[in-house]
């Protein structure tokens, strides 16, 4: 692969943003009245193209959880570490200046709660899985006879 330059770089960076190649052009430092055909131009260039899907070969592989990561929250999970959030409603009286009742103003709160037992069970149980802790089928060996013709025939 031949060494691209600075704005070569920066286009194939800002290009992988938005897949807009004018803009990228803009952006990367092209003539905006340019940018179109240098867009279209630079696309068409192997060096570029090879960068631009490395640039999003990594970005995919960041996304991607691993299997470390997987046992990690898993883990989490089980032991009720990881954190949930759920909305609740609070109750409180309401009154006016003159200390009448109003009536009870509802309103809605995140609070954070921890990991819920079914969760924390369902955690145990793929981790289970994971290092085959238990079978969950039976394996049940199928004999099939073979029946052999040892009869002497009435000659």
């Amino acid at each position: 692969m031949a060494k691209l330059n600075e704005r070569q770089r920066r286009f194939a960076d800002e290009y992988i943003i938005d897949m807009n190649a004018t803009q990228a052009a803009i952006r990367a430092g092209y003539s905006e009245r340019t940018a179109r055909s240098q867009g279209q131009r630079l696309l068409t260039k192997v060096d570029i193209q090879e960068a631009i899907q490395k640039r999003l070969d990594e970005k995919t592989e960041k996304l991607i959880m691993k299997q470390d990561e997987i046992l990690v929250r898993l883990s989490e999970q089980a032991r009720r570490e990881a954190t949930d959030y759920q909305v609740v409603l609070t109750e409180k009286p309401s009154f006016d200046d003159n200390g009448n009742f109003l009536g009870i103003e509802k309103n809605p709160e995140i609070v954070q709660v921890p990991t819920q037992n079914k969760d924390a069970i369902k955690a145990m149980e793929l981790l289970g899985k994971r290092y085959a802790m238990w079978t969950e089928k039976q394996q049940v060996e199928n004999i099939t006879p073979i029946f052999v013709d040892d009869v002497p025939d009435d000659d």
